[in-house]
């Protein structure tokens, strides 16, 4: 069953792809059982390449890959039946020798020199609570003109625009800000978002009192200071059979500073008593923008158990 429906899925993908669909196809599937791509003149000696070398230029210089049919296609394999967990994240690929790649930029870690090379934005449907398989949706460079917020808040309302139910998505602390969250604003989608732990978060404002401009901030929290914490809204405990006792804080109604407008669930994940008496962990800060009980949302507790197996 599982082998009809994936030949009849790459009949479908082989179909829409136009030009040159039989090298395109062969080079896509090149790309999928090489384990190391060394060169593009490489992808060429793979068993699954059953043209010579130059037709790998020719499929990608006389193919048009119909972007939106081929996303349709992806989406049409997620099921409906629950809220489907999307995930995203940006990539780097470093490519100092490369030349006259178009639009390398520079990036590197503190203290270090920086490296010339190209980023990628990905988003990916992860269909099992465990092991590592996932369906990439969207994987799209980022140019030199755009950010890694911004191109991921266009790949989730491109995809979230062909979903018949609404989804969850996570992604890691490099988009839990002000900027990520504003750009996603108006998108049909719940959020899980990873934060540092030395973010600070406000609540809602006071009534205005008639004098002055309205006040846009309430209380301010740090997240490193257990001092500045109000009392949370909610208290959860439960039993991981991979991390033992874990205790779920939730605050309601906080913001951003530079997001007002937008009210966010803020979550802090704390292991109590670990498997292992040599681990200890963090506490892992969360915050989630249309926040549903997290008691009967396996969608909500998957996301945080996939976070925090990333801490």
């Amino acid at each position: 069953m599982i082998f009809n429906e994936l030949q009849q899925f790459r009949q479908t993908l082989y179909a829409s792809l136009g030009n040159a669909r039989d090298a395109l196809f062969d080079l896509m599937d090149a790309v999928l059982v090489s384990a190391c791509i060394v060169s593009f003149v490489r992808l060429s000696q793979s068993p699954v390449f059953r043209r010579q070398w130059s037709s790998t230029y020719e499929a990608l210089r006389d193919s048009r890959l119909p972007r939106s049919k081929v996303l349709k296609l992806l989406v049409q394999q997620i099921p409906t039946q629950q809220q489907p967990l999307l995930a995203g994240d940006a990539s780097r690929w470093n490519r100092p020798a490369a030349r006259r790649l178009k639009d390398r930029t520079l990036s590197g870690r503190t203290g270090h020199a920086p490296i010339a090379g190209q980023n990628y934005s990905t988003l990916a449907w992860i269909a099992e609570d465990r092991g590592s398989w996932a369906l990439p949706l969207r994987h799209e460079r980022i140019t030199s003109f755009e950010t890694p917020a911004s191109k991921a808040a266009f790949q989730l309302k491109q995809v979230t625009r062909q979903l018949a139910v609404r989804p969850l998505a996570i992604y890691d602390r490099g988009y839990g800000n002000a900027s990520f969250v504003n750009q996603t604003a108006g998108i049909e989608a719940d959020l899980l978002l990873r934060v540092t732990s030395n973010r600070c978060v406000y609540g809602a404002p006071p009534a205005y009192r008639g004098r002055g401009a309205p006040a846009k901030h309430g209380h301010k929290m740090k997240l490193n200071d257990p001092d500045t914490w109000s009392v949370p809204v909610e208290t959860v405990e439960v039993d991981d059979p991979n991390w033992g006792r874990v205790r779920v804080s939730r605050w309601s109604a906080y913001h951003f500073r530079k997001s007002p407008k937008r009210a966010m669930e803020v979550l802090c994940v704390e292991v109590l008593e670990t498997q292992s008496s040599t681990r200890r962990l963090a506490p892992l800060w969360l915050v989630s923008l249309v926040w549903t009980n997290w008691h009967h949302n396996n969608a909500q507790q998957d996301a945080i158990k996939n976070l925090l197996n990333r801490s």
